[in-house]
Parts: C-alpha cells; structure tokens; sequence
C-alpha cells in the first residue's frame, strides 16, 4: 500500500514539474516536507542551480523554533527565513512548486510565511 501511494505522489510530482520552471528572473520555491522537519528552496531551472534555502532545521531561526508549538507555525518561520534569503539574493517574484502536496496546512503556512516576508507568487 505504500508503494502504490509513493508511486501516485512520484507520479503527480512529475506532471506539475512539466507546467513549473523557474528561470533567473523568476526562481522557483520548491517546497519538501517530512513528518517532522520542512525544506524550503529557491531554484533556477535554467542553470540547474539552487539560490538559497531555508529548513526548520536552520541555525537562524532555531531560537523561533523552539518557541512555535505546531510543525503550522514551525512553516510560517520557514517561510519567512526563505522570503528573506530570497530578497538578499534579488528577488522578489517566484514560482511556487508544491510538489503535488495539497495547499493545506503546512504547505499554505509556508506559502503565507513567504508572502508575508515580501515574495509575489
């Protein structure tokens, strides 16, 4: 049953990756999630590069982390520190690449986070 499902999600992953491509003007914000911990990333498709990245592991944000009581507002934080590290480097419109998980919870807290810090979707 597993199998099935990790397959379905592989597979959706790949149908929204051939509609999203972050460029150099327009990085994308590529959003990965785990039970626990949340990955954040800004990457330009057309070097095949990552820009910058933020996780709730993050040596920046620990102090807030230990504080938020939810893995919700553990992903605003997050959201708020790639936001951040997103307008050091120059930009401030991305893509937003939710890696075929549903716009609930964590996902939207992070796109929230992000948007409050001052990124355009």
């Amino acid at each position: 049953m597993i199998k099935k499902d990790y397959y379905r999600q592989a597979r959706k992953r790949v149908r929204i990756r051939k509609k999203i491509s972050g460029t150099t003007e327009k990085p994308r914000l590529s959003v990965s999630r785990s039970l626990i911990q949340i990955y954040a990333q800004l990457i330009d498709d057309s070097q095949g590069k990552t820009v910058a990245a933020a996780s709730s592991l993050s040596k920046e944000i620990a102090d807030e982390i230990k504080n938020a009581k939810t893995k919700v507002e553990k992903s605003k934080i997050v959201g708020t520190l790639i936001a951040k590290k997103a307008i050091d480097a120059g930009f401030t419109n991305v893509v937003f690449d939710r890696s075929g998980y549903r716009y609930h919870g964590r996902i939207k807290a992070l796109a929230e986070g992000a948007r409050e810090g001052g990124l355009k979707f």
